[in-house]
Order: C-alpha cells, then structure tokens, then sequence
C-alpha cells in the first residue's frame, strides 16, 4: 500500500496532506492489505487435585446375606426380544443413504402404497435397531420399555417418533412384541454454520411403556424332572458360598439340596407330596435363608471411565514401585494467509502446531505389605497416581504377585 501511495505522491494525485503517522501515506479508497494470520495454536491439560475422603473401618469378618441376594432360580430371567424399524419425524438429522428410504417403501408396501424409493428422501428418516426386555411370566398385553440405537449415519434421533415394528426372540422366529411410540433421548443437539453443541448420547434412545408382549413366554420355575435350579449372581460366586448355602437348605429340608459341579449351581429336590400351588412358597422359603458370604478378594477397573472397586480381602505384600506420567499433548490449527492488494501472490493455508511432552519425575517408592483394605487404601494413596494410572499400576502388581487379588477389567 506504501508503494502505491508514494507513487501518487510523486505524480502529484494527491496532496502531501494525506501522509499519516510514521510518514506512512494514507490515500482515500485505496486497497488495504488483508491482515495475517497472528494466532497459535493452543492445547491445555489439566489435572484436579486429589480429593481425600475419612477412612473407614476394615471389617474382616463375614457378612451374613439372604440366598435371593446370592443366586438367580434358572427360569425366572429377562427374556430378550430385539427387531429393527423405522424412526420418522427427525428434523433433517435423519439417515443419508439409501437404506432408510428402502426401508421406507417397503414399510408403504405394507400399506398397499407402491412409492419408487428414488423419490423419497431420507433427512427426516432413520434406521435403527430396537432391544427390549421382558419379564419372566409376564402375560400377553402388558407392556415393557424397549430401547432404539441408530445403525446408519444418523446425528441425532431427537424428537423422533418409532413406527410400529415387530420385536422377535433370539432365533429371528417367533414374534413376542412389538413397539411404537415417541422416543426420549435424555439430551438434545443444536447446530449452526459454525458451531455445534450436544448434550449426551442423540443417536440412541428410549421408549418408557412402548413396547407390547403379543405371546406368552413359557415360565416355570420347576423343571419337567422335578428340580429348582439356583445359580449364582456375578460377583457373588465362590465355593465357599456354594458350599454353606447347600448345607443351610439342608438343615431345613434335609436332603434337598446338592451342589453341582460346576460349582455355581446348587439343585433342589422338589419335598414329596408337595402340591404344585405350594411350589412359590417352597421356593421363598429356601430364599429366605441366610449364610455367612465369603469376603472376596477381587479388583474391579474400568479403563473407559476410571473407575476402580476392590474387595475386602484385598492384601498387599510389600515392594518397590515407580510410575511416571507422560502427556502428549498435539494441536492442529491452521490458519489462511492472503496476498496483498495488486500482488501476484496466492491464498495459501498455513500450518499451525503447538507440540508439547510432559513427563513427570516419579523416584523409586517403597511400599509396605497390607492386611487389611484400610491398610492397602492407605498405601496406594502414597503413590499419588490418577485412578487411570493406579489402573495400570494394579495390572502390574497383580503380575508381580504383589496385589493379593482378581483382577477383573470391564
């Protein structure tokens, strides 16, 4: 721009007037340069600190729990139906390929409505898979909650509607629901030209009540051969559970229990002239009882949110451990550079990376053995790690034979 004005200058189009601050010209209308690119690109993380709780009293002793907190009577569980169907009335987050608007017109054959599908558009359609779950025993008529999960390339299934569809058992054969309704997704989503904000998970969704039982599922909480059938819950498995609930039904029924061999199952004998309409308050009478349960040492992680449980009968025995946090942490920003006015340059994108490493200086601790859960808590804390690092750190002192315990990852 100084070249052009020094130019009018010198020709005389303009008065010397015009010259600005620092002997800069300034000539009215004339073309400014675009400005350039000045910002960097930025990346931060951040770790809260530790918040420390009161510690609790260790309890090594065993609690006693009733059998319907230990076992599941084989026959009375979930029964799984799932189907797909077709979601409608999505303000334009629907599907974009053709699947939906196939899905569509076989939906309006249905309906005596021959449509080519080339002609329906699918913004405000979407496929998705639909899961439901009903009770044991429950009778044609009554309803249940099904979930809906989108299968293409749908953003969100907000203010959606299910149309009626057909949910089948496992095999694909049976038909034992179906569903229909508004969907709930417990979030929402919104959008412009330059920015986008969602709230939870949109593209997978609810139906409270939606879902309607068409068959009966056959129940029966006896086997043909005259059995009951108790199976151990996750988490609560262990010979020793096995073991006292066998020996605590056969002191009050003498005979009737037997644990099999697998070790999680335990048979009952059905009592001798015992009349079917009394069998469900045979049954309650074995759940009834109580047992001392088995403190089990087990460590339950979580890698996906950091979450980590352990057991009561957790031990410790004592070491030598270091960790070290490294970040790596990487962001992309690019930016456009412009020509000047009148120049023979060319728009270009420039490269914007901010590239930073942080790595912790972690020396060698000492760590004691632990006999009680109190006690481990209180060793672990030492480390000063992040529930995501103390998760590596277990795995390594389970490996080590240093963590007294199961290690169990979700």
């Amino acid at each position: 721009m100084s070249i052009i004005c020094i130019t009018a200058l010198v020709l005389g189009l303009v008065p010397q007037e015009t010259a600005g601050q620092g002997g800069v010209l300034v000539v009215p209308g004339a073309m400014e340069a675009p400005e350039q690119p000045s910002r960097a690109s930025r990346s931060r993380f951040r770790r809260s600190t530790r918040v420390d709780f009161p510690g609790a009293t260790d309890n090594l002793g065993r609690i006693d729990a009733k059998l319907s907190s230990l076992v599941g009577v084989r026959g009375l569980e979930e029964n799984h139906v799932s189907g797909f169907g077709l979601v409608t009335g999505l303000s334009g987050t629907g599907d974009s390929g053709p699947l939906a608007t196939q899905l569509m017109s076989n939906t309006l054959l249905t309906q005596r409505i021959n449509i080519d599908p080339s002609l329906l558009t699918s913004a405000n359609i979407a496929v998705v898979k639909v899961d439901g779950f009903i009770a044991a025993g429950a009778r044609p008529g009554q309803s249940f909650d099904v979930r809906v999960s989108s299968i293409g390339d749908a953003t969100s299934l907000q203010g959606g509607v299910l149309d009626y569809c057909v949910l089948m058992d496992p095999s694909g054969t049976v038909a034992y629901g179906s569903a229909a309704g508004s969907i709930t997704v417990g979030g929402f989503t919104a959008s412009g030209q330059g920015a986008t904000t969602t709230k939870n998970h949109v593209t997978v969704g609810t139906l409270a009540g939606a879902g309607k039982i068409e068959r009966l599922i056959p129940t029966s909480v006896v086997t043909e051969h005259g059995y009951i059938y108790l199976d151990a819950r996750n988490g609560q498995f262990s010979l020793g559970n096995t073991k006292r609930m066998a020996d605590r039904i056969n002191a009050l029924y003498p005979g009737m229990a037997e644990p099999l061999t697998d070790g999680r199952s335990i048979r009952v004998g059905i009592l001798g002239g015992l009349e079917e309409s009394d069998y469900i308050s045979y049954l309650e009478s074995i759940l009834e009882l109580e047992i001392p349960t088995d403190n089990l040492a087990r460590v339950v992680v979580n890698e996906r949110t950091g979450v980590i449980v352990m057991g009561g009968d957790v031990r410790l025995r004592p070491g030598v451990i270091t960790h070290n946090s490294i970040i790596l942490t990487i962001a992309e920003t690019p930016e456009v550079s412009q020509p000047t006015g009148l120049s023979q340059g060319e728009t270009v994108v420039v490269p914007r990376t901010d590239l930073r490493v942080e790595e912790g200086d972690a020396p060698l601790v000492q760590i004691g053995g632990a006999v009680t859960l109190e006690q481990v808590v209180s060793v672990l804390n030492v480390l000063g790690a992040s529930p995501r690092d103390m998760i590596a750190i277990m795995d390594s002192l389970v490996n080590a034979g240093l963590l007294v315990a199961e290690l169990r990852r979700l």
